[in-house]
């Protein structure tokens, strides 16, 4: 999930990393399919929800105007067909007919318009409001206060139709919808609890293809198929659950004990298992990088930050430590997302972010020299979860070696890493970012808002390339101002330093078919699954 967001720390500075399937013990109601994520499920709300987990909890209960297919292409969910006007920048959706909310309530349009403008408004805190604004007429104009409701681009022409203006041609606008900021809320059911929404299971109504019968952040969720659901005939696993489970080891205990049915390797298991039948290795668009807080003393010298990146031998990182399929980051942009007709951005742009030890050791010694003494120490924030704190191991011994820098890692919980990185208490973090959608800008404007977690970062000169490239109608200049706003961002700036994109090793029984995961938006769906 992912348009951007979802700040994940290794795996996703905010968000989780992939998760793990497990068949429990027959019961009454027989299999159960349960994932496993590595950080807590600290939300469901979804203008509050940025991690990958509340992505994937909401995405089995939920359901937008579309549904991603298992190849990555947004079909008709709670939209049944719709329109697109010749200049591409009106948008009529048509609902299907008899939806329904778990309650008995119908689905209307009026429903999505509720949430649309939540996300958009000043309530939302997720850090995605843009993921709307950006896009709708007068959507950011309403975040600032400007205009009233009636004046934005999202309107319910009838309990049946939805009306969506847009600013200018977007061609994945579709895919967008398929992400939980743009799924409805039911608006009535929404007043009757108030500030109480969505903290329990009886505090929510669900129009997607499960319901939460339990959730307790700290533990995950426990979620039943949805017999309301338009398309319930076809979703064959009737029990599951989002299990959070930090130790990687515990994960692979359980699945040799048979309690799983689907794990995650750890680079330490990846050799020993990677001729079985049962292995898998995929890449994701998901980026893990460090971002720096360019307040910080130290860290707003950029000979520093560029010492530091150059300092990291990414590929060794990957290939000793990782060894799950990851790929090294030296580009922020995820490899293999779209760029031109013949080549991706990666291949485009080339190696932003390479490691050079001996150019590291001469940006250094310039930023010591400005600074007027060496720092004794520097503090990397880290999520607690056990692939986070290797990666984190791996750096400090690298700055070490190359550098000679003394690093301290302050492991916190995803929430508390988060919170410190929010309020501006922190030097350098790793975090992550997954895409939304296939295509550069799902990274690059995260970083126009000049927040504290993406580390007060606010240059006239890359705002304008990314301005230019959301507006422009040539498709070769749009794609030249992206490329030349990572390279700022990345090479000249230095305000991240990618480290690598995920992947992931796994272990799979045969039993579990057809449960799909994505690259982009939405991390995985219940909805096809089913047990053989």
């Amino acid at each position: 999930m992912k348009m951007k967001k979802i700040a994940s720390i290794i795996l996703a500075a905010v968000m989780a990393v992939a998760p793990a399937v497990n068949v429990m013990a027959e019961d009454s109601t027989g299999e159960v399919l349960s994932v496993a994520t590595n950080f807590e499920v600290k939300t469901l709300v979804p203008w509050a929800a940025s991690e990958e987990n509340a992505f994937l909890v909401n995405n089995q209960a939920q359901e937008g105007l579309f549904r991603m297919d298992a190849d990555n292409k947004p079909q008709p969910a709670l939209c049944d067909t719709y329109e697109v006007s010749d200049d591409k920048l009106t948008y009529t959706f048509h609902l299907r007919d008899g939806i329904q909310w778990s309650n008995g309530d119908p689905v209307k349009a009026s429903d999505f318009v509720f949430a649309w403008l939540k996300q958009m408004s000043s309530d939302a805190t997720n850090g995605y409001s843009f993921i709307m604004t950006d896009y709708i007429v007068n959507g950011a104009e309403y975040n600032e206060g400007t205009v009233e409701a009636d004046q934005v681009g999202v309107k319910a022409v009838d309990d049946s139709t939805l009306e969506v203006q847009l600013k200018n041609p977007t061609p994945y606008f579709l895919s967008l919808t398929t992400m939980i900021m743009f799924f409805p809320v039911n608006e009535a059911f929404y007043n009757e609890m108030g500030d109480q929404y969505a903290l329990s299971p009886e505090n929510m109504v669900y129009c997607g293809p499960y319901v939460i019968t339990e959730y307790d952040p700290a533990v995950g969720v426990t979620l039943k198929a949805n017999e309301s659901y338009w398309d319930a005939e076809n979703v064959k696993i009737q029990d599951a659950q989002v299990r959070v489970m930090k130790d990687a080891t515990a994960a692979l205990n359980a699945y040799q004990a048979g309690q799983l049915s689907q794990v995650d390797l750890d680079s330490v298991n990846v050799a020993a298992n990677q001729d079985s039948p049962e292995f898998n290795r995929q890449t994701d668009f998901r980026t893990s990088y460090i971002q720096f807080n360019l307040t910080d003393e130290v860290m707003g010298n950029v000979n520093i930050r560029k010492a530091i990146s150059l300092a990291i031998d990414r590929q060794t990182l990957t290939d000793m430590v990782l060894a799950d399929g990851s790929a090294p980051g030296f580009g922020l942009v995820a490899d293999g997302m779209s760029g031109s007709e013949d080549k991706t951005f990666r291949e485009l742009n080339g190696d932003v972010s390479p490691f050079d030890a001996e150019q590291a050791k001469e940006y250094w010694a310039k930023g010591v020299e400005e600074l007027g003494s060496e720092p004794s120490e520097i503090t990397l924030l880290v999520a607690d979860d056990s692939v986070s704190k290797s990666v984190a191991t791996y750096i400090q011994s690298e700055l070490d070696k190359n550098l000679g820098v003394t690093m301290v890692i302050d492991t916190k919980t995803v929430q508390g890493r988060g919170e410190l990185m929010d309020a501006n208490n922190y030097q350098f973090g790793l975090t992550a970012w997954g895409a939304d959608y296939d295509d550069a800008m799902t990274y690059l404007d995260l970083w126009t808002n000049g927040t504290p977690y993406r580390g007060n970062y606010n240059d006239d000169t890359y705002n304008s390339l990314i301005s230019d490239a959301k507006t422009q109608t040539d498709d070769e200049t749009r794609l030249n101002d992206m490329l030349e706003a990572e390279k700022k961002l990345v090479e000249e700036d230095a305000v991240v330093a990618p480290v690598y994109h995920r992947g992931s090793a796994t272990l799979t029984k045969a039993n579990v078919k057809n449960l799909i995961s994505h690259p982009i938006g939405v991390p995985m769906e219940f909805k096809y699954a089913y047990f053989e």
